[in-house]
């Protein structure tokens, strides 16, 4: 398959189900340990919030961007220098975007709103991951447009693109561009392009074995029979404690 085959069955999974295939379960046979899953930066944490909960899972190859206050000796870089990136890319993509902005800013810069999403959009954009706050809620929701935002606000002032296609750090998240980007309402993962396959293959495996499982616990009635239907796998840290 294509990578965007690859990526439009990787939708079918949600994004707990990703990450434990990713690393966040090391020593299960399935499990690819791609990263420590405490000490490095490969998931989203609780600061964010899913938009639009009700699209379900997006997939895509990482574009990244840096905003911040204007810097009269920085004017060389614009939105569209942006978009370019997102056109060059690997499709489809998803817009990691950094916000830097001053404390007192930073929960009021309501940055992307629905000019950018439709442009963004217009070049094979997905989503958009950031570690700030949007506006334009409503009118970007029947553009099906995915955000991870920390919020809503409606404004913002003056601001600029500080960088593009460049290691950025959001809610936790250490991105580099063209990393595959999972996401949905549960939060973001990330994981290199050349693992795409092999993730879908593990995950595939690992959704048929918890379905068996939920499937046995289901017809469980004592603590005898919910052991057995843990015994004899490796699921987590230990093939007799539950998840």
């Amino acid at each position: 398959m294509s990578s965007e085959q690859l990526l439009s069955e990787l939708k079918q999974f949600d994004t707990p189900s990703i990450t434990n295939v990713v690393a966040t379960y090391p020593g299960h046979p399935l499990c690819l340990s791609l990263y420590h899953p405490w000490s490095e930066n490969w998931y989203t944490d609780q600061s964010l919030r899913c938009m639009y909960p009700e699209l379900g899972p997006v997939a895509g190859h990482a574009v990244t961007c840096v905003y911040g206050l204007p810097d009269p000796t920085f004017d060389q870089l614009t939105f569209m220098d942006v978009i370019d990136a997102l056109d060059a890319s690997t499709k489809p993509t998803i817009l990691v975007l950094e916000q830097r902005f001053p404390a007192e800013y930073s929960n009021k810069a309501g940055l992307a709103g629905g000019n950018m999403t439709t442009a963004m959009q217009a070049v094979g954009c997905l989503g958009c991951i950031s570690n700030g706050p949007s506006r334009d809620i409503d009118e970007i929701r029947p553009m099906r447009f995915q955000y991870l935002l920390t919020g809503i606000t409606p404004g913002h002032g003056p601001m600029a693109v500080r960088a593009v296609n460049v290691p950025v750090s959001v809610a936790g998240m250490d991105v580099s561009p063209g990393e595959i980007v999972h996401m949905d309402e549960n939060g973001a993962c990330k994981f290199p392009a050349d693992k795409l396959d092999k993730v879908l293959h593990n995950v595939q495996h690992l959704q048929q074995e918890e379905a068996d499982r939920m499937a046995a616990l289901r017809q469980a009635g004592n603590a005898a029979a919910v052991r057995a239907a843990f015994s004899g796998k490796s699921y987590g840290a230990s093939a007799n404690r539950s998840r």
